[in-house]
């Protein structure tokens, strides 16, 4: 395990360093100045090679990129051109948004996918297994923003159940939070159910044809209580590696989201920090979830480890 571990940590490591290389790359290195494009066309001279000399663009690529890696590690994120201040407490009050917003909709997903799977895995064949499969074959194809806007003409304009958008923060009550993000959280769990679903099923059927589901069987067990006791247990590995990876996918999902629904979370301060030219924002922001989406996936492989052993003794024996 500590091998395996090991490895995976390199992993990340190399994927962050490579990433940030990226990140980088695009927002500095490209043709253009970026101080010219923060405060616009019509800046004077003055402004921009005052404001070039701020972000320390007169100094080597090499010496720039060291200097905000550094910064990161340190948690320094440089200062918002935009908000005039630091970037770090723009971004943490928006997490507190976003960070909930998925797991909210991973939650949504995860109860309804391993409901749908399991029902339609149980009625192979059936009508309702077919039902659901055509149902979340469509749910893969709607778009997250089309089916957040048909949610608000259904629910906040017609039906008049919930705001049509906006955030009051936690200070308002747990339970007012939950109702303004009850919406938008459907919005984003709509696809992720759907694919879910269907890796479920697939998964149950393939346990249900192993041998030892056969021999449960052949010992008397029901159904359900073959399903339930033998069935579940193997088929999650797979399962919940896909959930872990959702999450990611949820994540960097919520940018679309929120702007839909005019949430103040992460992804809306991406799109703000794009109209205001604020290059400083929009490079950190992209960074933090690049960087959340490979920890997570870090976190699925050592929980895949965990789950499934035959997984780290493949790697210690391919030494």
């Amino acid at each position: 395990m500590g091998l395996y571990l090991a490895k995976r940590l390199l992993s990340l490591l190399l994927t962050l360093l490579f990433t940030s290389i990226v990140v980088f790359g695009v927002l500095e290195v490209l043709p253009g100045n970026a101080a010219q494009v923060m405060l616009g066309p019509d800046a004077s001279p003055e402004a921009v090679a005052e404001l070039s000399r701020q972000l320390g663009l007169h100094l080597p690529v090499h010496t720039r990129y060291l200097d905000w890696a550094g910064g990161l590690l340190q948690g320094d994120m440089g200062i918002s051109h935009a908000y005039s201040s630091p970037v770090w407490p723009l971004i943490a009050e928006r997490l507190a948004l976003t960070i909930p917003l998925a797991v909210f909709a991973m939650l949504i997903t995860s109860v309804l996918a391993l409901v749908i799977g399991i029902y339609a895995a149980s009625r192979h064949n059936k009508p309702a297994d077919i039902a659901v499969m055509g149902i979340s074959q469509i749910g893969m194809a709607v778009p997250n923003f089309w089916f957040a806007i048909v949610l608000i003409l259904v629910f906040s304009v017609q039906l008049q159940w919930f705001s049509a958008g906006g955030f009051d923060g936690w200070r308002a009550g747990f339970w007012s939070g939950l109702q303004s993000l009850l919406l938008p959280a459907i919005a984003l769990a709509v696809v992720q159910t759907a694919i879910l679903a269907r890796i479920t099923r697939s998964s149950v059927l393939e346990v249900m044809q192993e041998d030892f589901v056969r021999t449960a069987r052949a010992r008397g067990l029901s159904e359900r209580a073959t399903l339930w006791r033998h069935v579940l247990r193997n088929a999650m590995i797979p399962v919940l590696t896909v959930m872990g990876l959702q999450f990611a996918n949820l994540l960097a999902g919520t940018i679309v989201v929120e702007n839909v629904f005019f949430l103040p979370g992460l992804g809306r301060l991406i799109f703000q920090s794009i109209a205001n030219r604020d290059l400083v924002v929009v490079r950190n922001c992209v960074m933090l979830l690049a960087a959340m989406v490979i920890v997570v996936n870090f976190v699925v492989d050592v929980l895949y480890a965990a789950i499934d052993p035959r997984l780290r003794h493949r790697e210690g024996s391919s030494q």
